[in-house]
């Protein structure tokens, strides 16, 4: 099933920008996705499974390394805006 996934990261530190951007270079690595970027928050699409496995590693590692805070929403299909 495929999914998309909106997230944001907010790291509490005073290097939140270079952490953020450190967290969408992990993420962009993983083969079968794909992932947009905008001043507020991520995009994430590709198969449901693939990006919460994805995500709990990832998320799990940031965690270990810093102190930041992670809002998702999640929603079934690839619900990308196609304007007007």
């Amino acid at each position: 099933m495929q999914a998309t996934i909106e997230i944001s990261m907010y790291p509490l530190s005073e290097q939140y920008r270079e952490r953020v951007l450190a967290f969408l270079e992990k993420i962009k690595t993983y083969p079968n996705t794909t992932i947009e970027t905008n001043g507020i928050s991520t995009q994430v699409f590709g198969d449901f499974d693939v990006l919460m496995q994805m995500l709990q590693k990832e998320i799990k590692e940031v965690f270990e390394e810093q102190t930041a805070m992670f809002v998702l929403k999640i929603g079934k299909g690839e619900l990308r805006y196609k304007g007007e």
